[in-house]
Order: structure tokens, then C-alpha cells, then sequence
């Protein structure tokens, strides 16, 4: 059932790439060209030295912004980049070049925090600006927006939960003659950066994404014990051998199997693998210890 779904998330993801970018499999190299053709040589050098520069197990989300970007600039134009906002908030184009922090996103990294941008912009040209924020962790449907002073019963509200993220709230009347909110949940969409940005991601999945480097970072030596720690326990826990695959040598050895094996769709024991095989790959041997010490005491 876990493997359906995930291959029914991975096909959705596929379909949405073939749509926004023509490409039938997401990979670097043709995304880069695609890239460069919308947003100029300069911006996509930029961002290819900060996706190099972030881990190899957060590469594909890095790769995944660009593409948000990527169809972002394609519908609001290059001059996107260059338009400054007023007050604190700078034009995009020195984000990039400076990595500036932007409200509310800096718990994010620089392409994370422009697709962000990108995809609201691009949701706000779609459909208006959210004139209500709601959490979406919670499915209670009942008046969670604030109502403008000019509401009235069938007047739609657009209200954001997500980056590029929104759904309606509809203005209803109230037994007690009072008004409140009903959202509809039927209404929920995406902008078509949001969209590029997750189904990229799901569709190319974790790597090997190479980016014209030498030496290869993907090449670079594992930590042969821990690997087979890794490796070994995976296989006890139903991976198949053929998922699994041959002992990991390299870091590209072990995002590979990472990929084949599908852990996310797995029982919740598999978290602390992952972080195994992350610290493994990213080179953080506190963090590796500690994770084989927690995979040792698991049943």
C-alpha cells in the first residue's frame, strides 16, 4: 500500500513536469538550460554555486527551487528579479547575490526563500492577494479567518496557507444572525511555481544530481563500517537486495539506494535510518554515532 501511494505521488509529479516544463525526467542538466534561457547565464550561476554548496542530501531541494523559479519568471517576467518593494524588502535579484535574509522566510535557504516569493507573487496575480492566513494543520473548517468589514454572506475570501498556497473561505450567515466563515477545502490550489517546486522534487527524488563538478563529490568515500551497519539494517527491515544494492563505497552509492528504498513509505523506525544514512553521506560523525547507537538499540 506504502509503495502505491508512492509511486502515485511520483506519477503525479511526473505528469505536472512534462506539463510546466516539457521534460518527460527531471534532471540537472536540462533544467540549468532551461533556466538560463529565463532567467540569464548570471542568476543561474549563482544559484548552481549555492546548490553545490549545500549538502548532497539537500541538493534536490535546491535544484527543486530553481525550477519554481524557472516557471515563476516565465510568468511574471524577468523584470521580476530587478523590482525592488519598498521599505525592508529588497529587490530579488540581491537576494540572490548577497543571500539576504527575507521575512517570513528565513528559516529557508536563499532559493527556497525566492521560490517562496515567486510562487506567492505568481498566486497573487492569479487569484488576488490572500486577504486571511490559516494554518492548515487543523481541518476545522468553521471561522478561522478574521472577516473584512465588508463581508456579506456568499462573498468569497482568498485566504494563503502555504507558499503559492490558497483556497477560498466562503462568508455565511450564522443561526444567531451573526456571521462567520466556512473554508472549502474543495477550492485548495496551487500557483504554478509551488507546483514546479514539489513536483521536481518528488519526481527526480533525492540524486545523484551532478553539477559539473571535479572532483565528483558523489565519488567521495563513505565510512566503510557504518555503510555496512546501514546497509545491513535496511535489508533486516524489508528492503529487498535489489534496493538495497551492492556494499555502499561512495556517497553517490548510498543517495542511490536512499532512493531505490523508498524509506519515507516505510514504518517510523526507518526516521532514525534516514538520519543514519544523511549524517553518513554529509559528513557528520557525531551525528552518524549517535544514530547507529539508535538503530542498534531498535528491536
Amino acid at each position: 500500500m506504502r509503495e502505491a501511494r508512492a509511486e502515485d505521488a511520483r506519477t503525479e509529479a511526473r505528469r505536472l513536469i512534462r506539463d510546466l516544463l516539457g521534460e518527460g525526467r527531471p534532471e540537472a542538466a536540462p533544467l540549468l538550460r532551461q533556466a538560463e534561457e529565463a532567467l540569464g547565464a548570471d542568476r543561474v550561476a549563482r544559484a548552481v554555486e549555492l546548490a553545490r554548496g549545500a549538502p548532497l542530501t539537500r541538493r534536490s531541494t535546491e535544484l527543486a527551487a530553481l525550477a519554481a523559479l524557472l516557471v515563476g519568471t516565465r510568468e511574471l517576467g524577468e523584470g521580476w528579479w530587478r523590482r525592488e518593494r519598498g521599505g525592508k524588502l529588497p529587490a530579488p535579484d540581491e537576494v540572490l547575490q548577497t543571500s539576504t535574509a527575507v521575512d517570513p522566510w528565513t528559516d529557508l535557504t536563499v532559493l527556497e526563500m525566492l521560490a517562496a516569493w515567486i510562487a506567492d507573487d505568481a498566486a497573487d496575480r492569479a487569484w488576488g492577494r490572500a486577504t486571511a492566513v490559516t494554518d492548515l494543520n487543523s481541518w476545522q473548517a468553521e471561522d478561522r479567518v478574521e472577516l473584512p468589514a465588508d463581508a456579506r454572506p456568499g462573498t468569497r475570501i482568498v485566504v494563503s496557507f502555504d507558499a503559492g498556497g490558497r483556497l477560498d473561505a466562503v462568508v455565511v450567515e450564522r443561526p444567531d444572525g451573526g456571521l462567520g466563515s466556512d473554508l472549502d477545502f474543495d477550492s485548495l490550489r496551487y500557483s504554478r511555481p509551488a507546483e514546479a517546486q514539489w513536483s521536481w522534487g518528488v519526481a527526480a527524488g533525492l540524486g545523484p544530481h551532478r553539477l559539473d563538478e571535479r572532483p565528483d563529490p558523489y565519488e567521495q568515500p563513505v565510512d566503510g563500517e557504518s555503510a555496512a551497519t546501514l546497509h545491513a539494517w535496511a535489508l533486516r527491515h524489508g528492503a529487498s537486495a535489489a534496493q538495497a544494492g551492492e556494499a555502499w563505497r561512495t556517497r553517490g552509492d548510498v543517495i542511490a539506494a536512499i532512493e531505490r528504498i523508498d524509506w519515507m513509505w516505510r514504518s517510523g523506525e526507518w526516521f532514525a535510518w534516514w538520519r543514519g544514512v544523511s549524517a553518513l553521506i554529509d559528513g557528520e560523525p557525531e551525528q552518524l554515532a549517535a544514530r547507529l547507537a539508535e538503530i542498534a538499540d531498535a528491536p
